[in-house]
């Protein structure tokens, strides 16, 4: 670390970390309230998924919030990865308490925690680069080489298809975030000014059609994880959310995402993501 570098004081730190907690709750709830994300869970319906709902979703969130503040506070004390690690644990466990062992937020978890973290960093010592570039300088090496998570279909599908997963996003800096999800997003507002929501379901397709998604591998193997991109790569050539009528049409791409039992976690991840670093980031 630079050592002409100096943390703001400790008060100032810790109600930084209060907003970035809530900040990172609100995305969470803002991916769960867009509709239609196909396969995905929402106000509406529950998707492809049998065992939660968004009430669960939401409290989900509700619990992370604490942790994802604890985590901005370690970034701001220049924590490594294992003290990371240790509260991304008791996150996990929390919202496992709270949704009866469900996972709802593994994968946000993981990335909105490391932004969070990269977050805090950078307000406590008044520097100004993007989130993902201090996450992939801060901690990059250590995320690819630490212990690998044998619990998570995402990372199962990684390991089976040969796909990089949470873990290769984050140690390059997340540019599914930066390259596909914020573009988008900002697309989104300019073909459907004012309709924020619009702005996510465009993000989100730009995602699902772009993204090496693993829960897609996992649900459907390679041949769900292209029939799903192909689905989303239709919606956005068509006009995306700029189209007459494109409510009805990924409406309709979610029908069959749900009768084909795909869900692009990954994606709903990375839409909250997107989200963070937008409001954060010019």
């Amino acid at each position: 670390m630079n050592v002409a570098l100096r943390r703001q004081s400790s008060p100032g730190v810790e109600d930084h970390a209060e907003q970035l907690g809530h900040l990172a709750a609100l995305c969470l709830k803002l991916e769960v309230e867009t509709f239609p994300k196909p396969g995905l869970v929402s106000d509406v319906d529950n998707g492809s998924h049998a065992d939660m709902d968004a009430g669960l979703l939401y409290g989900s969130a509700d619990a992370l919030m604490p942790f994802f503040r604890e985590l901005a506070i370690a970034g701001g004390a220049g924590a490594g990865v294992n003290r990371l690690r240790a509260i991304g644990i008791a996150a996990e466990s929390a919202m496992l308490e709270v949704t009866g062992g469900v996972n709802t937020h593994r994968g946000a978890i993981f990335g909105l925690g490391l932004l969070c973290a990269a977050a805090g960093y950078r307000w406590a010592f008044g520097i100004r680069r993007p989130l993902g570039k201090l996450v992939a300088e801060r901690w990059g090496d250590a995320i690819l080489s630490g212990p690998v998570s044998l619990r998570s279909h995402g990372a199962a599908a990684a390991r089976r298809y040969g796909a990089g997963g949470a873990r290769a996003e984050a140690a390059c800096g997340f540019p599914s975030v930066y390259e596909i999800a914020i573009p988008a997003l900002h697309a989104g507002r300019k073909l459907a000014p004012d309709d924020e929501e619009a702005a996510r379901v465009q993000a989100c397709m730009a995602l699902i059609a772009d993204v090496v998604d693993t829960n897609l591998l996992h649900r459907g193997g390679p041949e769900g994880l292209s029939f799903a991109q192909t689905c989303a790569s239709t919606f956005l050539a068509s006009g995306g959310v700029g189209c007459f009528g494109w409510r009805a049409r990924a409406a309709e791409i979610h029908r069959v995402f749900v009768a084909c039992n795909l869900s692009p976690g990954g994606a709903a991840d990375l839409l909250a993501m997107a989200m963070f670093v937008d409001r954060l980031e010019p």
